[in-house]
């Protein structure tokens, strides 16, 4: 069967290939689950994988099959599965558990292991072929009318996870109640971040480096406003409007990570959402971020990836969102392809995402 694979680590090595067709005797103990893939979404880490900075390829293969975020159907279940069954939508879970105690209570998101394992990114093959194989507990079941808003489950459900924590960490103020969040960077997971903000009622000043107008109408529909920091910077905003409760950063760059610690409320928080890659230096004004954070009891966290709890998360919220913002989701998927075998196409567009005006590429499996 066809598939789009890497060679990890070497820039301009994307290929198609041919690879074995799995079957439900793959997995063990009769526990296995064969997906047709009908849709994949491609995102800023396959782009990455792509230019050869990071991915890891299974250790019996030198290649690496990309895509993570995906919608299959089930077409052969294996003899102990008994919670799907033949034409049951999903989408596949990308992380799996290493030996960490948090890997053994299903925290697998948090492990603390060193090595980790995620499908299409790290030591496991990923979903941007024809079918795969995979055991129930990875495999989400999700309403056959959402349609291609499935592929959002997976980057959904990181701004999920991260929401989810914020809201614990704060049971420390006791009577927290967010009012106005500021999220830097408009790209998918910005948009889904201001997405799940404007769905809890809260304010959102939603930021792009420069002016899109495209981008500026989507965040204004659902009620957000939007700034381009080039001609209206952070600073000033927050002079006029206030500082935020909540600091979303979606950008992965140096400086602006810098602009949002200092934009946080008393009280409030700041998450991380993005890798900031590369070795660049750049002057950071320290003393009065920790000043800042330690006498307005001001917290900063990461979140990456997330667990099958954030998918669930994810699904009920888009179901929500039909109702609150309808047709808005779908305004994010902005390139669909009728084929894999379009993959090319595809990351060029998601190359070129600013050009282009693309948000979310989606690439189908209409394989007979």
């Amino acid at each position: 069967m066809k598939a789009v694979a890497v060679n990890p680590g070497k820039e301009g090595s994307l290929h198609m290939r041919e690879i074995s067709k799995p079957a439900v005797e793959n997995i063990p103990n009769g526990k296995g689950v064969l997906v047709k893939i009908l849709k994949v979404a491609l995102d800023g880490t396959d782009k990455d994988i792509t230019k050869g900075k990071y991915g890891t390829s299974p250790k019996e293969d030198d290649f690496l099959v990309i895509g993570h975020e995906a919608l299959g159907v089930v077409e052969d279940t294996g003899y102990n599965v008994d919670d799907l069954k033949k034409g049951d939508y999903v989408v596949p879970i990308v992380r799996r558990p290493g030996s960490s105690f948090y890997d053994k209570i299903d925290l697998y998101d948090m492990t603390t292991d060193k090595t980790f394992y995620e499908r299409g990114i790290s030591k496991r093959h990923g979903f941007l072929t024809e079918y795969f194989v995979e055991e129930p507990d990875y495999l989400v079941r999700v309403p056959e009318n959402y349609g291609k808003l499935s592929v959002l489950l997976e980057p959904a459900s990181i701004i999920e996870k991260g929401y989810e924590q914020m809201m614990e960490a704060q049971r420390r103020m006791k009577i927290w109640r967010p009012q106005k969040a500021i999220v830097m960077g408009l790209g998918p997971l910005g948009l889904l971040a201001a997405w799940k903000l404007r769905l809890e009622g809260i304010e959102v000043l939603g930021f792009d480096r420069k002016e899109k107008p495209f981008k500026r109408a989507l965040l204004e529909e659902i009620g957000g406003k939007y700034y381009a920091s080039e001609d209206t910077p952070l600073s000033e905003v927050c002079k006029k409007e206030g500082y935020a409760d909540i600091v979303i950063e979606a950008t992965g760059v140096p400086n602006v990570l810098v602009e949002a610690a200092q934009a946080v409320a008393t009280n409030g928080v700041l998450m991380l959402t993005s890798i900031t890659p590369g070795n660049e230096k750049q002057e950071v004004p320290l003393s009065t971020i920790n000043m800042e954070f330690v006498l307005g009891n001001k917290l900063m966290f990461g979140t990456v990836n997330s667990n099958r709890e954030h998918f669930e998360m994810a699904k009920k919220d888009i179901g929500y969102s039909k109702d609150k913002f309808p047709g808005w989701l779908e305004k994010i998927i902005t390139h669909e392809f009728s084929s894999i075998e379009k993959y090319e196409e595809a990351m060029d567009i998601l190359m070129n995402a600013s050009q282009k005006q693309a948000i979310k590429v989606i690439l189908d499996n209409n394989s007979n």
